[in-house]
Parts: structure tokens; C-alpha cells; sequence
């Protein structure tokens, strides 16, 4: 009963923690919002618990590596982040959406293992991130743009 309580949480916690980031995506209304999050969030640890279990029923049994299913997760985030990168002339986007998929997978992996503090701390600094760096990235942009048209 203590397993199945402890999965759920880290189920439930994935959840919430992917939702975090995936809602300002979400309200920026890009490509990847809330659910893709979620669902890449919740993927993720349930990779790392299955993981951890396979490595607990083979242990002492055959040689078995957790961290390479691991690594399977990141390589696979890797594509799917690339596709949310669209390039059109000089423009580029999708780096954010890209990059707050790859946190969100590191997130259900740190969650899956129970390193629920790290990622409980990078959830709250990448919504800060993309909540509060925008005004000042637009304040830059605005200050630039005036300096290299020649006012002040």
C-alpha cells in the first residue's frame, strides 16, 4: 500500500510541477501548452520509476543500469524538442517551448528518482524565468532599439 501511495504522489507531483510551466506556455498560446507538458512530465518519471523497479527485481540477479533508460529520455526529448523549432528566414522559434519541454522531462526524471526538492525549486525558478524575464527582456529590446537608431 506505501508503493502504491509513494507513486501516486510522485504521479500526481509530476503533474503538477509540468502543469506549472505548461500553463505559461499555454497562455502564451504556443504549439506545446499544458497537456503536451504534462504528458511529457508524467512520461518521463514514469520511465525513471519503471527503471528503478526493474533495477529492484534484477538486482543481485543480472547487471542492470537505471540511469540508461535515463539517458533514452533525454536523447527522445532531444527530437521532440527539435520539432517544436521552426525557423523562417531570420526568425527562430520555439527555442522556449523546446527548452521548457527538455526542463519539464528533467523535472519527471528528478521526481521519478525522489528528488522531489530540485525539482519542486527548478519548477518555481522556470515559471519566474518565464513570467518575470519578459518585461525586462522587452524593456532591453526597447532600450537597444532606441540606442541603435540613435536616441537616447
Amino acid at each position: 500500500m506505501e508503493e502504491i501511495f509513494e507513486l501516486t504522489f510522485k504521479i500526481i507531483l509530476a503533474i503538477i510541477l509540468s502543469s506549472l510551466i505548461g500553463a505559461e506556455r499555454e497562455l502564451r498560446q504556443k504549439g506545446a501548452g499544458m497537456r503536451t507538458h504534462i504528458l511529457v512530465g508524467v512520461g518521463s518519471a514514469l520511465i525513471v520509476l519503471t527503471s528503478l523497479h526493474l533495477f529492484d527485481m534484477y538486482n543481485g540477479v543480472a547487471v542492470i543500469d537505471p540511469t540508461r533508460m535515463i539517458t533514452g529520455i533525454i536523447t527522445g526529448i532531444g527530437f521532440l524538442c527539435a520539432g517544436t523549432i521552426i525557423r523562417g528566414g531570420s526568425q527562430v522559434t520555439g527555442l522556449t517551448t523546446a527548452a521548457t519541454l527538455w526542463i519539464v522531462s528533467g523535472l519527471g526524471i528528478a521526481v521519478g528518482a525522489g528528488h522531489y526538492s530540485a525539482a519542486i525549486i527548478v519548477s518555481i525558478i522556470v515559471f519566474l524565468v518565464l513570467i518575470g524575464l519578459r518585461s525586462a527582456e522587452n524593456k532591453l529590446r526597447k532600450t537597444y532599439k532606441k540606442i541603435s537608431e540613435g536616441g537616447h
